[in-house]
């Protein structure tokens, strides 16, 4: 069954919705006053600005890339062209701990959020681990949630990009409203100072700009099931970076204009404060805390089809075990792949907060090695493929390719000790050498099975 293809679905729209969706998770909603209190409004205007052009930069490969070899894979798929077995499973077991990091914490991200909306005493204390109390009533709620999007996107990928377009518009209008309320009611003497702490308050701020934007790169996982010209996906992918950098800026310019310095540094959830203290009322608090619900999902939902179809290209490759990439003959999805991930999601929330932010910070690292490595198969490819039809061709393709290079190692020396980013000793590192260690396992027994190389 591994061999039936998955149906070209996927509308330019449902491509573009489900990218900038991916981006859109949580961190708009409790993030943006620590943005603004470290940088000050411009200070974190030219932050997300810096950042945008550094993430396009990279983008720009894998919209090339993804343009002229549309295949289910993505990343994995074009460094296996450019480099083979080893730097492929590499770049694809990385991102993959990425998207599995944050598919995990969106489970634990969801009771969190629907306590503040829905505020109730928690029934059935299970455990304490790393100081946070686990209720089981607190993680059915995660788990309820990681049943329905698996349920979703079990049942075919148009079910779950509809799904994902609706939320998405959701949470475009919830921040079209906070700048409806910025520019009506705001208070331009919030701005006040426009900098703060200078270049180093404005890298506080870059440094997260990243993994914000992670998700951008789910569309060449589901290149093949796009269904429109080539040239379009490498367009939808640019077009969803910019999207999610206008909309970062426009919760900056919201924020600031909502909350005075001192409600700054006293706020938990300063996006959805800075909208009470817009409109007056705590109802549009709880409106736009209901967007930050459709982010959730949105992200949630995403990397649960970017995994999943990572998960199956590698065992079309014979990386990781045949069952993988088992094809429902009906819903022409990977379900094996799918309900693997679910499980995951499921049982995420038994782990308490506390460790589902030491796996999200570990994830990172893989994610930014993806974009390494993709971004050097970049620059390959263009020398021992130079007649391969790019629909999506980037002209200055030497500049963009050693850019996103560069970029990409910054970027990575961000989580070394000493740095704004570091990985925090002993949980963090601890988890990434795991997921390493299993990965070096999984190789070896699986290029043993092929009679293939081995690390």
């Amino acid at each position: 069954m591994s061999k039936q293809q998955m149906k070209q679905s996927m509308s330019q729209m449902d491509v573009l919705f489900l990218a900038i969706g991916a981006m859109l998770g949580w961190g708009w909603v409790v993030l943006s006053g620590d943005w603004i209190s470290t940088a000050g409004f411009l200070g974190s205007a030219i932050a997300f600005i810096i950042g945008g052009i550094l993430v396009i930069l990279i983008g720009l490969t894998y919209a090339e890339l993804s343009s002229a070899i549309p295949e289910t894979g993505g990343g994995m798929i074009f460094v296996y062209r450019a480099f083979g077995r080893k730097p492929a499973f590499i770049a694809a077991w990385g991102v993959l701990f990425g998207y599995v990091s944050v598919i995990a914490f969106e489970a634990v991200a969801l009771p969190t959020v629907i306590d503040y909306v829905l505020p109730v005493e928690h029934k059935g204390l299970m455990w304490t681990l790393g100081g946070w109390d686990v209720y089981f009533t607190w993680a059915l709620i995660g788990s309820g949630g990681a049943v329905v999007l698996t349920a979703l996107n079990y049942f075919g990928v148009k079910p779950a990009a509809i799904f994902q377009s609706v939320f998405t518009i959701a949470i475009i209008a919830t921040g079209f409203l906070l700048l409806g309320g910025a520019l009506v009611n705001g208070d331009y003497e919030n701005m006040q100072p426009l900098f703060k702490d200078g270049f180093s308050g404005m890298m506080s701020v870059l440094v997260m700009i990243p993994f914000l934007f992670v998700g951008f790169d789910v569309i060449p996982q589901v290149a093949a099931e796009i269904n429109a010209p080539k040239k379009i996906i490498g367009k939808m992918l640019i077009i969803s970076i910019v999207s999610a950098v206008l909309f970062y800026l426009l919760i900056v310019f919201g924020v600031t204009m909502g909350l005075s310095e001192s409600e700054l540094a006293s706020t938990s959830l300063a996006t959805a404060d800075a909208m009470v203290n817009l409109f007056g009322s705590q109802v549009f608090g709880t409106v736009l805390v209901l967007g930050g619900v459709a982010g959730i999902i949105t992200s949630w939902n995403a990397f649960i089809i970017g995994a999943s179809r990572i998960l199956y290209a590698m065992s079309e490759k014979g990386m990781v075990p045949k069952w993988f990439s088992y094809i429902h003959p009906k819903y022409q999805t990977p379900t094996h792949a799918i309900l693997f991930l679910g499980a995951l999601a499921f049982f995420a929330p038994l782990l308490g907060r506390p460790a589902l932010v030491w796996i999200v910070n570990a994830g990172g690292t893989g994610i930014i090695v993806g974009y390494l490595i993709v971004s050097a198969a970049f620059m390959r490819l263009r020398k021992t493929e130079p007649n391969l039809n790019r629909p999506y061709k980037i002209n200055q393709w030497k500049t963009t390719g050693l850019s996103a290079i560069l970029l990409s190692v910054i970027f990575l020396a961000f989580y070394l000790p000493g740095m704004p980013a570091a990985l925090s000793w002993p949980y963090e590192w601890l988890i990434l050498a795991g997921w390493t260690l299993i990965g070096i396992v999984l190789y070896n027994i699986n290029s043993k099975e092929k009679g293939g190389d081995s690390t």
